[in-house]
C-alpha cells in the first residue's frame, strides 16, 4: 500500500487534568487547522486518544497530549448534539499546547464501508458528523472500493478543486459550513474551500481514514487505500481476530503477545 500514511499505535492515555488554556510554544506556529495533517505532511507519526462525551469532556480534552481525538460513534451513541457540544468545549478549552484552535477530531460511525449500496444509502450520517465541525472520518470495515468513493464524494463540495474523475461531483450542500466554520474559526466561504479531503486537495483540512479490520477488507486493501481522498489507514486487530475466528489472537492475550502487553504497560 504505497503512498499511504499509517497511524502509529494509539496511546491509551487520559486527557490532561487541567482545563486552563494552554500557551503555545513561542517557537511553534501552526500552519494548518488540522494538526494531524500538518504532522503527516512533515512525515511525522500521529497519536490519538478517545472521546465520546459532550461539552465538559471536550473542554478537558482541549489540552490532550494527543494529536487527534477519535470520537467514537460506531458502537457508542450516534448523538450529533453531544458532538457539537464536544467541539464547542474544545474551542472554549483551547488553544492547544501546539497553538492550534482545537485538536483534530476524527469520528467513527455506524456506517460501514461494506458495499456501495450501504454507503449510498447512509452517507448522510458522515455529512451530519462533518457539519458538527470535526476534522475527518475513520471508516470502519472498509471492504469495497466503490463504498469508499461514496464516502469521499459525500464529503466534498461540488466546487472542490482539484476535480477527481474517479470521485465525481461532490455532494456537500450549502449550509453545512454554518456551525463547522465557527468551530474552525474561519468564514463560511473559506470553510467551503478548505473542508476537503487531503491529500486529494493539498490544501484540504479533512482527513479521511480506513479501518482494515476483517478478512474482506484485507483482501481488498490495495484497492480501497488507493481511492483518491484517503489519507491514512489502520489495522483493526479486534474485529480482524473475530473475522478470522481467532477472538483471542488479536493482541490482548498475554500468552500470545507478552512483549506487546509489556510495551503498553
Amino acid at each position: 500500500m504505497t503512498r499511504k500514511q499509517f497511524l502509529a499505535t494509539p496511546l491509551a492515555a487520559a486527557a490532561a487534568a487541567s482545563a486552563a488554556q494552554a500557551k503555545p510554544a513561542s517557537s511553534w506556529k501552526p500552519k494548518r487547522i488540522n494538526k494531524a495533517i500538518e504532522l503527516l505532511e512533515a512525515k511525522q507519526p500521529i497519536y490519538y486518544t478517545g472521546g465520546h462525551g459532550g461539552y465538559d469532556e471536550g473542554k478537558a480534552l482541549a489540552q490532550t497530549h494527543a494529536d487527534y481525538i477519535n470520537y467514537e460513534m460506531e458502537h457508542g451513541a450516534l448523538d450529533f448534539t453531544a458532538l457539537r457540544a464536544f467541539m464547542k468545549g474544545l474551542v472554549d478549552g483551547g488553544p492547544t499546547k501546539s497553538g492550534h484552535r482545537t485538536p483534530a477530531v476524527i469520528a467513527t460511525l455506524p456506517v460501514l464501508g461494506i458495499s456501495a449500496a450501504h454507503m449510498e444509502a447512509n452517507f448522510w450520517v458522515a455529512q451530519q458528523a462533518i457539519a458538527c465541525g470535526i476534522h475527518g472520518i475513520l471508516l470502519c470495515h472498509a471492504r469495497e472500493e466503490e463504498a469508499i468513493k461514496w464516502l469521499v464524494r459525500a464529503l466534498r463540495y461540488p466546487t472542490a478543486k482539484p476535480y477527481s474523475p474517479a470521485i465525481g461531483d461532490g455532494m456537500l450542500g450549502n449550509g453545512s459550513q454554518g456551525y463547522a466554520s465557527h468551530i474552525w474559526g474561519i468564514s463560511g466561504d473559506q470553510y467551503q474551500k478548505v473542508a476537503d479531503p487531503w491529500p486529494l486537495n493539498p490544501n484540504g483540512e479533512l482527513l479521511l481514514g480506513l479501518k482494515v479490520e476483517d478478512k474482506h477488507a484485507l483482501a481488498n486493501a490495495d484497492f480501497v487505500t488507493a481511492v483518491p481522498g484517503i489519507g491514512f489507514a489502520e489495522w483493526g486487530p479486534g474485529d480482524m481476530g473475530l473475522s478470522l475466528n481467532l477472538p483471542d489472537g488479536h493482541g490482548a492475550n498475554a500468552e500470545l503477545h507478552p512483549q506487546m502487553l509489556a510495551a503498553r504497560a
